[in-house]
């Protein structure tokens, strides 16, 4: 069996931290890892595998000793500057940020639904959105088998997805708001443009000029690229909430075949890495605090929607820092391993 060398890069931060957890628990044929990171961060030391690494500064020359693999998630302009030179140099990104997602030469890919356009890879695999990636692996075996007309996204996105800071920002406003009887919640934010505490924020990321914002955007274009529907219909409406981990969808989806709902329940169950909770009769369905830690995703409040002739209303729960980032860029490299 071949032995791989892989690099992460942003290795210190909210997701780098989880790749190296979900690293360890795949216990992928690799012989030496390298972690990268800012300047700023570089002298840190991490326990990895039963092993004390020392994080090292990401420069120009990182990726010249030879890698197979490098698992970016260090942001943007990082990925812009520091992936060709590491694709350069022999190796094969997997990069977490926006920067190569809608490049036509570029795959954007979630295993479970569309692993072979791995096959057509340059040096460089992007790794779709958060939301983006719990909303296709429920929405690609449903587009196959009626065929999908509209999709409506309303999403309720947790403070780990805005990284440490925004996690900082609702800690701070607990914190605050519990320590002031006068309910006083000035403190100084670190992220939000407004307090997450004990509020809901209908901006994530920036805003467009056509209303939208930035966030908003990029599940749109991600659902048609990897589900290869470049004209599907779809808006979407990105709303931040006062929840430390894990984002919560409503999925309203119009088909162009009628359906019947036990057929598309089971559609659903056959789906892989899709985990059906959906018991009324004990008020049960996917929750947040119950999804965290977990690598599949959750779906509940699966009915109709009698306001179409064949529409469909879903519940999707998945852990954004998970299988919305993490575990998704692992299994990536899992998939190239075996190719």
């Amino acid at each position: 069996m071949n032995k791989y060398k892989v690099a992460v890069v942003g290795a210190t931060g909210v997701v780098g931290r989880t790749i190296l957890k979900v690293l360890e628990e795949k216990n992928l044929p690799v012989s030496e890892y390298c972690l990268f990171a800012s300047k700023n961060s570089a002298g840190n030391k991490l326990k990895f595998n039963n092993k004390e690494y020392i994080v090292q500064e990401l420069t120009e020359n990182s990726f010249d000793s030879g890698f197979d693999f490098a698992i970016f998630s260090a942001g943007g302009d990082i990925a812009k500057k520091f992936a060709p030179i590491a694709v350069e140099r022999g190796c094969v990104v997997v990069d977490n940020s926006s920067a190569f997602r809608m490049d036509k030469d570029v795959p954007l890919v979630v295993p479970e639904v569309n692993k072979d356009e791995l096959k057509n890879h340059k040096g460089i695999i992007a790794n779709p959105n958060c939301s983006t990636i719990q909303a296709v692996l429920v929405l690609a075996p449903l587009n196959e088998a009626y065929k999908i007309k509209r999709i409506v996204y309303s999403t309720y996105q947790a403070v780990s997805g805005a990284g440490k800071k925004g996690i900082l920002d609702l800690e701070n406003g607990i914190k605050q708001y519990y320590s002031n009887t006068d309910g006083n919640n000035e403190y100084e934010l670190q992220k939000f443009p407004y307090p997450i505490f004990n509020n809901c924020l209908p901006h994530i990321d920036v805003f467009l000029e056509n209303g939208y914002t930035k966030e908003e955007e990029k599940m749109i274009n991600e659902t048609r690229k990897i589900l290869g529907r470049s004209k599907l219909p779809i808006t979407a409406t990105a709303v931040r909430v006062p929840v430390f981990n894990c984002h919560g969808e409503s999925i309203n989806i119009e088909f162009n075949d009628i359906y019947e709902i036990n057929d598309a329940i089971e559609v659903l169950k056959s789906a892989p890495g899709v985990v059906i909770k959906d018991d009324l009769e004990n008020i049960e369905y996917p929750l947040p605090t119950e999804v965290s830690g977990q690598n599949d995703v959750y779906v509940g409040r699966i009915r109709r929607d009698f306001s179409l002739k064949s529409g469909l209303n879903l519940w999707v729960v998945g852990d954004n820092i998970r299988k919305g980032a993490a575990t998704n860029a692992v299994q990536i490299v899992e998939e190239l391993m075996k190719m």
